[in-house]
């Protein structure tokens, strides 16, 4: 039987993605299923999520400023507004569950969900909750991490470990690596370096590439760097001269399977939705956790992987000076790397949007 279901949150695309990967699910399992969004205007949700074929309605909310907390005068009467805007979506919609994947907008909507009694299942992707997560576990029927050890957050009996839902097509490398070294006009002999700071870039991991031009030289190695489209265009006059045909630098990946496939190491960031893949990858990576995400999720990610010798922690405000020295160590130690990828694979969690799925429609059937 079809069901209804309104799927919330966003902000990032560390949210959006596990949201179209649920909804996606949703329909492989059943094409009659009808999925409504709601995210909040002015972010990328409002894009993104029709231009993967769904429709989007927007609250009007904002998340706290913790540096200017001035900017925060209007956020009740905007958190009234919403709630009384999701009330309406909610009953309008009908919807049997209300999915909330984390960001502004899922707040609002799970909360009026859970007073007008539809079941509720929370998507936490991060190895520490937050706040909003933490608050709307506790009226949740389901709540899907990605991590061990949730309880310490959420009620035991709500737990359900999933994994986060990732995108296929970017970590299918097997079989790859070849071609993959043919599309970017990579020297199969050289040692291959992966820098990705995601789609807007990372200013430190760019900072540290370029501080370290001459050292990667030296030492003949490839890199791969995604530096980001905020940053291309500025990185491209600066570095006119001064990059060898060895530093590929790129605005965006857009075959992210044929960078992981030609990496012999990942430096990336730590976000949630980046390390559930780098799982599935199963390379040695040196994580830089950044330092400017609410309640430091990044660096909790981050040690969740290294306490089980799964990863490299290097501190952003260190990274300039030490990172590549720690990159370029650890291509030399062959044996350290192949235990950092054997204990990260161990981790991977590959089928995390239909196992979310098919809870969502046992808890549909349950009402």
């Amino acid at each position: 039987m079809a069901i209804r279901v309104i799927i919330s949150g966003g902000g990032t695309g560390g949210h959006i993605f596990p949201a179209v990967a649920i909804a996606n699910a949703l329909k492989a399992l059943d094409p009659q299923n009808e999925i409504l969004f709601v995210g909040a205007n002015g972010r990328m949700e409002m894009e993104k999520v029709p231009a993967a074929g769904y429709q989007i309605v927007g609250l009007d909310i904002q998340g706290i400023n913790r540096k200017e907390f001035w900017k925060n005068i209007f956020l009740p009467f905007k958190l009234f507004k919403s709630m009384n805007k999701a009330r309406k979506i909610v009953r309008e919609f009908k919807p049997d569950v209300a999915v909330g994947v984390g960001g502004f907008a899922s707040g609002p909507l799970l909360m009026v969900a859970n007073r007008l009694h539809i079941p509720t299942l929370v998507q936490e992707q991060n190895s520490y909750a937050g706040v909003t997560n933490k608050r709307l576990g506790n009226k949740a029927a389901k709540i899907c991490v990605a991590y061990e050890g949730m309880e310490q957050f959420f009620p035991a009996d709500k737990v359900l470990l999933t994994g986060n839902p990732i995108r296929r097509a970017s970590v299918e490398i097997d079989g790859k690596r070849e071609e993959a070294l043919a599309f970017f006009g990579l020297d199969a002999d050289k040692k291959t370096i992966l820098v990705t700071g995601g789609s807007l870039g990372a200013r430190t991991l760019n900072e540290s590439v370029m501080a370290s031009l001459e050292k990667l030289d030296q030492a003949n190695i490839q890199v791969i760097w995604q530096c980001g489209s905020y940053y291309f265009d500025q990185l491209s006059q600066e570095l006119k001269d001064k990059l060898s045909g060895r530093i590929h630098m790129l605005a965006f990946l857009q075959r992210m399977d044929y960078a992981y496939a030609a990496a012999d190491i990942i430096i990336a960031r730590a976000g949630a939705g980046t390390i559930s893949e780098l799982c599935v990858v199963g390379k040695p990576v040196v994580l830089v956790p950044s330092p400017n995400v609410a309640e430091d999720h990044q660096t909790k990610n981050a040690m969740a992987l290294v306490h089980k010798q799964a990863a490299v922690l290097v501190k952003d405000n260190e990274a300039k000076a030490t990172l590549f020295d720690t990159a370029i160590a650890l291509l030399n130690k062959e044996s350290e790397s192949h235990i950092l990828a054997q204990n990260i694979k161990k981790l991977a969690l590959l089928d995390a949007d239909v196992v979310i799925a098919k809870e969502v429609i046992k808890l549909a059937n349950k009402r």
